[in-house]
């Protein structure tokens, strides 16, 4: 009897004791560095990194442009032209001189 009252009493000290030590944890908040002094973590807060980086950018970015017109098949892309509805960007391919037109939209999709 006395054998059961403690396997029951350790099994609910098992059970207290994992509530306890439970939190949430999230992969997102906490990054490696490596750099001169090796290897540190960096634990990010989330809402400050907001407030430093002001609104979420609307449209289609110039470094965004240039790299998409680089994905395909530009060479030294130049945005030539921005309007609220497109980015037309030159570049040169094989066969020579190119225009791609992306629209200044999120994630420049190709028009």
């Amino acid at each position: 009897m006395f054998k059961v009252i403690q396997i029951a009493g350790l099994a609910v000290t098992m059970a207290f004791s994992g509530f306890a030590m439970t939190g949430s944890v999230s992969a997102q908040d906490m990054e490696l560095r490596i750099g001169r002094d090796g290897v540190r973590p960096v634990i990010r807060d989330r809402d400050r990194d907001m407030d430093r980086r002001g609104p979420p950018r609307r449209g289609c970015g110039e470094r965004e442009a240039r790299a998409a017109a680089r994905a395909s098949g530009l060479r030294d892309p130049e945005i030539v032209r921005v309007t609220p509805r497109r980015v037309i960007v030159e570049g040169f391919t094989r066969r020579g001189p190119d225009t791609i037109t992306f629209a200044n939209e999120r994630g420049c999709p190709e028009i």
